[in-house]
């Protein structure tokens, strides 16, 4: 089975849980995981490893607090990171014009360094879904088999 990195990004906490519920399903079928709720990019496994970033927009467009270190230390990092298998659980509110930025923002930064998209971009868009966490938990069984 696969071994995941998950890469929380979180203002308030509600992401946390989305991660935490993803990481569930993961573990239910037969994966080794190790979430990051204060991602440091020095320390996280970047060998035999995929990626699961969840994260929410911040501001107009920004990452929150918690990850913001970490994206500035994996940009300019200029070695290519190549075939990373990678996904991004985004969640935002489309009230805003920035809707899910910094999870577009962080596919495109994976995708420049050369790291493997292993599926579309997934935005939880708080207006519409009632529980993000049972969402979440949805996209990843529905994607099991590719990972």
């Amino acid at each position: 089975m696969s071994s995941f990195q998950i890469i929380v990004g979180s203002m308030l906490g509600g992401t946390e849980y989305v991660a935490e519920a993803a990481e569930e399903v993961l573990k239910e079928h037969g994966h080794s995981t190790k979430i990051h709720f204060k991602p440091n990019y020095s320390e996280i496994n970047k060998e035999n490893q995929t990626w699961l970033f969840c994260t929410s927009t911040h501001g107009a467009g920004d990452f929150p607090e918690n990850i913001e270190n970490f994206i500035h230390d994996l940009k300019a990092d200029d070695l290519e990171l190549n075939d990373l298998p990678f996904l991004v659980i985004a969640v935002g509110d489309s009230n805003y014009d920035t809707f899910c930025q910094a999870g577009k923002t962080l596919k495109n930064i994976m995708l420049d360094k050369k790291c493997k998209e292993i599926s579309n971009l997934f935005t939880i868009d708080m207006i519409d879904i009632d529980d993000p966490e049972e969402a979440a938990a949805n996209w990843i069984r529905s994607i099991i088999d590719h990972l």
